[in-house]
């Protein structure tokens, strides 16, 4: 299996702070990769570089096998922190507005409301929509125009107990429409249910890298290799 995004020795630093100092990732196309760290660990820095929304200080990314350039966002699917929904706009709406923005189709709007279960929202606005409804919403307007990479950064964030399944269904629907998702999640619980690859990242790293089995006890992989690095005290 080929890997969409893979990147090498990237640094990234804010005035004096090294955030990410040698992340060396190779995310497998077609598959849901998992990327997992403490609280600071630089998961969502990571991903605002390889959507765009900040600058690499250093290192390589290459996606599809080629040097990585802004052309390729449009391959790039994300959300990451808050939903960018319009509250006065109804879901459709949204997608419109979206599709307008992105320059996008916009025939497949239906489509992608259907599979993000927001097909019967009708004239419903989203400023009233559940937590769960306006992430599943924000996972719509991410897969305005058909990206290959769909990147979530903490998307089970807030979700009661149904919405964080629903939004496991969701993931495993996206999977087999040969979408690649990149997660970062503090739950290891649901990375267990999600995950085919893992990453865990820390010292600005990637410590370890590997294909889940779904057997092992992944708090206790968590753990061990953060302990092993000293970014964790036994």
């Amino acid at each position: 299996m080929s890997d969409i995004i893979v990147t090498n020795h990237l640094v990234k630093k804010f005035g004096n702070t090294t955030i990410l100092r040698d992340i060396n990732l190779h995310v497998p196309a077609n598959g849901v990769y998992c990327l997992l760290g403490p609280n600071g660990a630089g998961k969502t820095t990571l991903m605002k570089i390889l959507t765009g929304m900040i600058s690499k200080t250093s290192g390589q990314i290459l996606f599809e096998g080629k040097n990585w350039t802004r052309k390729d966002l449009k391959k790039i699917g994300s959300l990451i922190e808050n939903a960018p929904l319009y509250g006065n706009l109804t879901a459709e709406e949204n997608m419109k507005v979206i599709s307008q923005l992105r320059n996008a189709d916009n025939k497949n709007n239906d489509n992608i409301l259907k599979t993000v279960g927001l097909s019967n929202t009708s004239n419903k606005l989203a400023k009233h929509f559940s937590l769960g409804m306006k992430e599943r919403l924000g996972i719509g307007l991410a897969l305005v125009g058909n990206p290959k990479l769909l990147i979530l950064d903490e998307p089970t964030n807030g979700l009661d107990p149904f919405g964080i399944q629903e939004l496991r269904n969701l993931i495993a629907q996206l999977k087999t429409k040969n979408i690649t998702i990149l997660i970062s999640s503090h739950m290891l619980s649901e990375v267990e249910h999600l995950a085919d690859t893992i990453a865990i990242i820390g010292n600005g790293k990637v410590l370890l890298e590997e294909k889940y089995d779904h057997k092992t006890n992944l708090e206790q992989v968590f753990n061990s290799v953060l302990q092993k690095n000293g970014v964790l005290n036994d």
